[in-house]
């Protein structure tokens, strides 16, 4: 199959550096930079999974110089760019066409199937942490590279999900084709958010989360807090969700954090209203108390 990958950060040039690092056909979209970087020397991986290598020659360009058809396009931008991506998913798109979308914000395929009626939108989470150290360089932190995608509506299944599914795990990823993705994305951010909110509100980097103290408590309110809004939404999270979240958090390299951090930190856009104001708005509309977002929110609104 044709991959075709939009956004080559640390989450989507992690898949497709791995995906053509296994020879599987993958073109990266990129700019700036960082595209110049990786047509002239490759793409650069420092990870603890998989050691330090550079996947050279390695296809990559821009949105308006894309001229195939993908048979599976992965989106891994950040929530505020989603919309930008929708006339060229057009474009590069068949009739069976797979779209993944891999951000942060929950909900986000069922919002893209609703602008991409003609080609099948998959909901997905990735469990990664991952950013670009410099041009053509990706940094991955800690041993985790889990992706979780599926249909929504059991009707939808398709065969090539499952040859996807392959396709990642001969590239070293792990996988899982879930039965289930409305509840496995809300776990997933079940677990983000809250890394996002804490290390933002205390502004701090992951080691001072894994220590026992008043920021990792918050951590798990947080997580308490987005676990009481599923069963809202009758929604059943793993009964152990705050243990399952607190051991992602300490398998995470110390210096690690949020990429919703790294871009408040920058002066830039972030991903906030997804991450954290979104979760105030859910509270409000499921009847659902939020104390400590509601305290993050009002730090940084």
């Amino acid at each position: 199959m044709k991959y075709l990958i939009i956004g080559a950060g640390g989450t989507g040039g992690s898949i497709g550096g791995f995906l053509a690092n296994a020879k599987k056909d993958v073109t990266l979209i990129a700019r700036g930079a960082h595209l110049h970087a990786m047509e002239e020397h490759g793409l650069s991986f420092e990870t603890t999974r998989k050691g330090n290598f550079t996947v050279n020659p390695i296809k990559v360009c821009d949105m308006e110089h894309y001229e195939e058809k993908a048979d599976v396009i992965f989106v891994c931008v950040k929530g505020y760019s989603l919309e930008d991506t929708i006339p060229f998913i057009k474009k590069a798109s068949h009739e069976k066409t797979i779209v993944i979308p891999l951000l942060n914000i929950y909900g986000t395929g069922k919002k893209l199937q609703e602008q991409l009626p003609e080609v099948l939108v998959t909901d997905g989470c990735i469990y990664i942490v991952g950013e670009i150290k410099e041009a053509g360089k990706i940094l991955q932190s800690g041993d985790i590279f889990r992706i979780v995608y599926g249909v929504r509506n059991k009707e939808e299944f398709r065969p090539e999900l499952e040859a996807i599914k392959q396709d990642l795990e001969d590239a070293g990823i792990d996988v899982i084709l879930s039965d289930n993705i409305q509840k496995d994305a809300l776990q997933k951010f079940s677990f983000v958010s809250p890394m996002a909110a804490c290390g933002a509100y205390y502004d701090v980097r992951v080691e001072e989360v894994q220590k026992e103290g008043d920021i990792r408590s918050t951590f798990i309110a947080l997580i308490e807090e987005i676990n009481e809004i599923a069963k809202a939404m009758n929604i059943s999270l793993p009964e152990n969700i705050v243990e399952i979240n607190l051991e992602i958090m300490d398998q995470l390299a110390p210096n690690a954090s949020a990429s919703m951090q790294r871009d408040i930190w920058a002066g830039k856009a972030s991903e906030i209203d997804g991450l954290v104001y979104e979760v105030v708005r859910l509270g409000k509309k499921y009847g659902v108390p939020t104390p400590m977002y509601d305290k993050v929110a009002e730090k940084f609104s």
